[in-house]
């Protein structure tokens, strides 16, 4: 639970700042993956195991 808020306010100000900066390809999909944790829709579940793979990918 702590994850997916700490995910949902970092791609929320991710997408605000590319927003203001440009329009590209990667704002479309930092806007769907926020799009994604917000609403918690059925593909959440498998985005979330993504982003939960990548991080335990980074080392500490």
């Amino acid at each position: 639970m702590a994850v997916n808020i700490s995910l949902v306010l970092l791609f929320g100000l991710f997408l605000a700042l590319l927003l203001r900066a440009n329009k590209s390809y990667g704002t479309a999909i930092v806007a769907a993956m926020f799009g994604f944790y917000l609403a918690e829709t059925g593909a959440a579940g498998t985005i979330n195991g993504l982003m939960s793979a990548l991080v335990n990918a980074i080392p500490n």
